[in-house]
Order: C-alpha cells, then structure tokens, then sequence
C-alpha cells in the first residue's frame, strides 16, 4: 500500500512539472510573439563619440524603423567596459536589454582584470556581429618622426620620453605590444574611453596613441594628429594610404577590433532570430556598409551560432596578445 501512495504522489508530482514546463514554454512563445511591445535599450561600454557608439546610433536608427519601436542607447563607460557588461548579464533576458560591445569586454577583460563580475561566454547570449573597426596609430605632431620606423629610433635614443594613451582593450593591447616588439620603454596613461585620451594626446601632454580610425581620422585630416600606421596585418581600405604596423618593420603585428550585440543568457530563440535577421539586412545593405566605411567600420554580419563560436576563438588569440605583450593583470 505504501508503494502505492509512493507511486501515486511520484505521478502527481511528475505531471504538475509537466504542467508547469508547458506554461513556461507557453509564456515564453507569447513573449516572443509580441515582442517587442515597447522600446528596446542599447547599452554600450564606451562614451558619447567613440567609434562603437558612433556606428551603433547609425544602425539603431534603421533597427528601430525595422521592429516599430523607439531604440535608447545608454553610455556606461568606465572600468573597462565592465559596468556595461555586468549591467547587461543581470539584465531580463527578454530582448529590450542589449549590450552592444567589442573584444573589450568579450576577449581581452578576462586577461587584462583580476577581478571580472561577468563571464563572457555563460552570461550571455549571442545575437549579431555587425564588423570590424580596425585601429591606428597616431601621434602629437610635434614628436619628431613621420614614420613608425623613425618613431621607434626617437624612443630608443630617448628612453622613457615617449607616452601612450589607451581608452580600451584595443589601445591597451597595441601600445603593450609594440612597446615589447620594438624594445621600446613606454610609459602607458590608461583613459576611461578613447574622446578623452584623444583629446591629450592632441594637448600635447601624451605622445601618442592607437585610436579607431573612426575617432581618430578626423583630427589626422585636420592636422591635429599624425597618423602612421594601422593595426591590422595588411593596410586597410578604409585607410589606404597607411602601411600596417608589420609593414612598416614590428614584427608579429596583428590586431583589430571587433563589434557585436549581445543580450543577456537565457534569451527566447525566437526573439534572437529577428534581431539577428533584421541586424544583418542593415549592415548588409551596400548603401549602409558605405556609410559605415565612412565611420571607420567594415561592416558584416552572421548567425548568432557564428557569433558564439567567434568569442571562444577571439578569448584564446587575445590570450595569446596579452600574455606575449607581457601585460599584467590590473
């Protein structure tokens, strides 16, 4: 008899769990059909002007136009994108909280930070890559060199002089790696995000630095700046009158920066799959990837399954960068 009752509740039990999953799958289904009811928050790791938030406002203008709703974009910079990511990760998963952002916080913050409040990988669920915003090398106009190779003679034969300015990942990466593939003794002058770094290098009172071509071209065009080299290991063709860094004699020289949105772990598939297809009909479009090229961005996208598989390869090459460039962690 007692088997009976046993088996009895195990049953009831059993069923009521069944029930329950069938409510919450049902639940999530109609999220995802009425979604999105009202508006959707971009939230990006970097300032107001920088080259992330600078392409976001241009893609969220026509995201917003596909999905019928209003797109905030909210700036939480500080702590190396950290405030952004951790605000993101706690975030509903229910698709009006995105985090849109760069190997900052998902490549280089795990090797760069003693202390991480987010995973970058179990935290969040992959949803588009929108492309690549390669960087380059630019310094104040009265340092004496007009070319990478003449630039690292100067810093040779005056040790300790020369200073580098970093407002990401990106810039904090490159100026440890050419320091240590050239030889060069750098004093390193961290920033909370790239316009004010910008900003003293242009002062005079930094001697250079590695910028998003889009925040940085406009001050080189304007004399403000010499530009001398990009990052990636061939020349752009956004830029393509600069040699890459290995090309122009430091060896091992191979960094770029990438950019995709993110919303937090657990998000409805359904909700995932239309942001991602109306995400890749705008930068796929030849007349928004021009305008972006305009911005400094090589613009592309792909599946959130290829966006995934993408943060995995990027955490062991940046790594690799930061160990070789013999960072410590902060």
């Amino acid at each position: 008899m007692l088997s009976s009752l046993i088996r009895a509740l195990l049953i009831r039990t059993l069923r009521a769990a069944g029930a329950a999953a069938l409510c919450l799958a049902a639940a999530s289904t109609a999220q995802a059909d009425t979604w999105p009811s009202r508006n959707i928050t971009l939230v990006l790791p970097f300032a107001a002007g920088s080259g992330t938030d600078t392409t976001t406002r241009l893609i969220s203008q026509h995201l917003s136009q596909a999905l019928g709703v209003g797109i905030v974009i909210e700036n939480k910079a500080g702590a190396n994108g950290m405030i952004a990511a951790t605000y993101v990760a706690r975030a509903a998963p229910d698709g009006y909280t995105l985090l849109v952002t760069t190997n900052t916080t998902h490549s280089a913050n795990p090797y760069l930070l003693k202390s991480l409040t987010y995973d970058p990988v179990k935290d969040f669920t992959p949803v588009a890559r929108t492309g690549d915003l390669p960087f380059m090398l630019v310094i104040h106009p009265e340092v004496p060199a007009k070319t990478v190779a003449e630039l690292v003679a100067y810093g040779k034969a005056n040790p300790g002089k020369l200073s580098y300015a970093s407002g990401s990942s990106s810039a904090i990466v490159s100026g440890a790696t050419f320091a240590h593939n050239a030889g060069l003794d750098l004093l390193h002058v961290p920033y909370k995000s790239s316009p004010p770094a910008l900003n003293d290098v242009m002062g005079g009172r930094v001697s250079m630095m590695f910028v998003d071509i889009l925040t940085g071209q406009p001050h080189v065009q304007g004399n403000a700046l010499r530009a001398l080299a990009v990052t990636t290991r061939d020349r752009s063709p956004l830029v393509p009158n600069l040699p890459s860094m290995q090309e122009a004699g430091v060896p091992d020289f191979d960094i770029s920066s990438w950019q995709g949105y993110f919303g937090p772990a657990g998000m409805p598939k359904e909700i995932v799959t239309r942001l991602n297809a109306e995400i890749r009909k705008i930068v796929e479009k030849p007349e928004i990837k021009a305008q972006l090229a305009t911005l400094g961005m090589d613009a592309f996208s792909g599946t959130p399954e290829e966006l995934g598989t993408f943060v995995n390869e990027q955490l062991v090459l940046w790594e690799k960068l930061i160990t070789n460039a013999k960072i410590e962690k902060q």
